[in-house]
């Protein structure tokens, strides 16, 4: 074995090449390297296996049954995880991070190759070894997806990505007060908005694009130029969202203010103001006929849409609750507090966190969709200026994207489009491969 060490700005890389004329080790002990399990182990050759050994049990028929019928994608009906620490619940046990089919026996995870390490300074853009860099220039880690484009042009965070339907333009808001116009066909910005205020969230609905700014919320209408200006708020509109008919804003006081859409006059009316958060709404969605808020005060306020009152408060988060999520009959939702929580309803109807996946840095965004193989992905953006990539239900790492600087918006698109949007002004347009490269 010849180990070449190379080491830079205290980074250090080890590359093994192995010879012909290694001695095969004797693993007839059939024990587990403890520091292959723990990905650190460097000895070679390794008196110890580095595989699982083979489970030669009569539950192995039933295993396989069950990630073949997981393997059918977990929207089946027959596929409900409920929370095992319910009093008097007797169902079957969480799947939610226990890989496909539960996990193998002994719940240890299946281990994954190392990943290649990614330059820092090709990311800051200050490497001057090019090519000939011992370390990866490379934007992202995975077989799955590929980098399209960047598309250059804000000066402050993207805060606000937005594809109407039917459109050929691509929509994106800044803390630069601005909002820029992209022609999906070239990538060129062809438009530039000047709003004099800071973007806090873009979203889009059918035609409509709704643009969160400082006191108002703007509407714009992108197949009848119809030019909208939604007062009420106080502070800065920090999150939005749509359902029932109706257009649901969060802003800075701690108030939800929601406006009625009128077909027949093209506008939208003032219906109601929703009071319960102490601080900050910074993240909303609507799913199941139910309005779902996090906030800077910690919780997540469950709200019924044909009432628009509070019918529950969620209080497991530590701190900033930063986005959530509808996928299926659950509710996802990430925190700076380092985690990801998974809730499902009980039999009483209240939310219940069956799951919790930590992370090692704050989380900023979820987003959800599909893979090429219509395969269920969870994006995770934390603040260490990375996107992870997580299947669903079990969050076994898919991959890992990285930016400058935190990235604050990620949206989906058609046709395995998607898209990521920066703290230094720089949004990426990516996309699922077809089929996947094979590891190398």
């Amino acid at each position: 074995m010849d180990i070449e060490t190379v080491e830079r700005y205290g980074n250090r890389r080890i590359q093994h090449r192995i010879g012909a004329s290694q001695a095969a080790p004797d693993r007839s002990n059939n024990k587990v390297c403890f520091h292959w399990r723990a990905g650190r182990c460097n000895r070679y050759p390794c008196p110890y296996l580095h595989s699982e050994p083979p489970q030669h049990d009569a539950g192995g028929t039933k295993r396989a049954a069950a990630a073949a019928a997981d393997e059918r994608g977990f929207r089946s009906q027959g596929l409900v995880w409920r929370n095992p620490s319910t009093n008097g619940n007797s169902g079957p046990p969480s799947k939610w991070g226990k890989g496909r089919g539960g996990g193998p026996a002994g719940g240890v995870r299946p281990q994954r190759k190392p990943l290649d390490r990614i330059c820092n300074y090709f990311i800051s853009g200050t490497c001057s070894y090019g090519e000939s860099c011992k370390f990866l220039h490379s934007w992202f880690l995975s077989d799955s997806i590929s980098l399209l484009t960047p598309l250059n042009g804000h000066q402050k965070d993207v805060t606000g990505i937005a594809f109407p339907a039917g459109s050929d333009k691509l929509y994106t808001g800044s803390k630069d007060e601005s909002v820029r116009v992209w022609d999906c066909q070239t990538g060129q910005c062809v438009g530039v908005v000047n709003l004099g205020g800071n973007v806090g969230c873009m979203i889009s609905e059918g035609p409509w694009i709704f643009i969160g700014v400082p006191n108002a919320v703007k509407a714009w209408n992108t197949q009848t130029a119809t030019d909208l200006s939604l007062s009420g708020p106080s502070g800065q509109v920090y999150a939005m969202s749509v359902g029932n008919e109706m257009v649901f804003a969060g802003t800075q006081d701690g108030r939800i203010l929601a406006w009625r859409f009128r077909a027949a006059a093209d506008c939208f009316e003032p219906a109601a103001s929703l009071v319960g958060h102490r601080l900050a709404v910074v993240s909303l969605v609507v799913g199941a006929m139910r309005l779902y808020s996090g906030s800077m005060d910690y919780t997540i306020r469950v709200w019924d849409l044909s009432s628009l009152q509070c019918i529950q408060t969620l209080t497991d988060h530590t701190s900033v609750v930063m986005s959530v999520l509808c996928w299926d009959q659950f509710l996802l939702s990430c925190s700076l507090d380092k985690t990801i929580k998974v809730w499902v309803a009980t039999e009483s109807g209240n939310l219940e966190v069956t799951y919790t996946h930590q992370e090692e840095h704050g989380v900023l965004a979820l987003c959800g969709m599909h893979d090429a193989q219509a395969k269920p992905v969870l994006f995770c953006s934390c603040n260490d200026n990375t996107v992870r990539l997580y299947d669903l239900p079990s969050f076994n790492e898919r991959g890992k994207i990285f930016a400058k600087e935190e990235v604050r918006t990620i949206q989906t698109g058609p046709g395995g489009l998607f898209f990521t949007g920066d703290g230094s002004g720089e949004l990426k347009v990516w996309k699922w491969l077809t089929s996947e490269v094979p590891a190398t």
